[in-house]
């Protein structure tokens, strides 16, 4: 990759996430599937939004789909947990069966590459790059082009008209 402050849309498919379990994710492995990336927290007011995520997971995951949740606890302190308690938690209460990453941060120096790259793709309100709050959500076309960003307060299910024209 060339540089990791100002990546390309080709470079989606160069990068890759540190699962909960340690191993990674290579993100080449997405080529061709639509991807929905989400930061997650187990405490949030929209954490519900793990019910609609599952329910969009099971209705197009045949269809290439892939729906990837990315723990982070730098709003309001609202992911305290390990990165097994938060399998636990979104296994137990929410029965998720999509990938919840291991835990990153999303703003700041220690910004995980995934959200840099997604934040200078498709900036935020007046252009301002920074994640506001959990649950904000990146749709990525099967070429890795950064397609549209949401707000934490757009539910999962609203976005299913924007996924399907996208699908195979």
């Amino acid at each position: 990759m060339s540089d990791p402050n100002n990546p390309t849309p080709s470079e989606w498919f160069e990068l890759s996430a540190k699962q909960a379990d340690g191993s990674v994710l290579d993100f080449d492995s997405l080529r061709g599937h639509v991807t929905l990336v989400v930061n997650v927290a187990s405490q949030c007011g929209f954490t519900p939004q793990y019910k609609q995520l599952q329910e969009l997971h099971e209705a197009y995951e045949s269809r290439g789909l892939r729906i990837l949740a990315f723990p982070c606890n730098q709003f309001g302190g609202q992911e305290p947990g390990s990165d097994d308690q938060i399998q636990q938690f979104c296994k137990l209460t929410y029965d998720v069966s999509f990938p919840v990453l291991a835990k990153v941060q999303v703003n700041g120096p220690d910004s995980d590459p995934v959200f840099v790259h997604l934040k200078k793709q498709a900036p935020g309100l007046l252009g301002s790059e920074g994640i506001k709050w959990n649950f904000t959500k990146f749709l990525i076309d099967g070429d890795g082009r950064v397609v549209e960003r949401y707000a934490p307060t757009t539910s999962p299910s609203s976005i299913a008209k924007d996924i399907e024209p996208l699908l195979k």
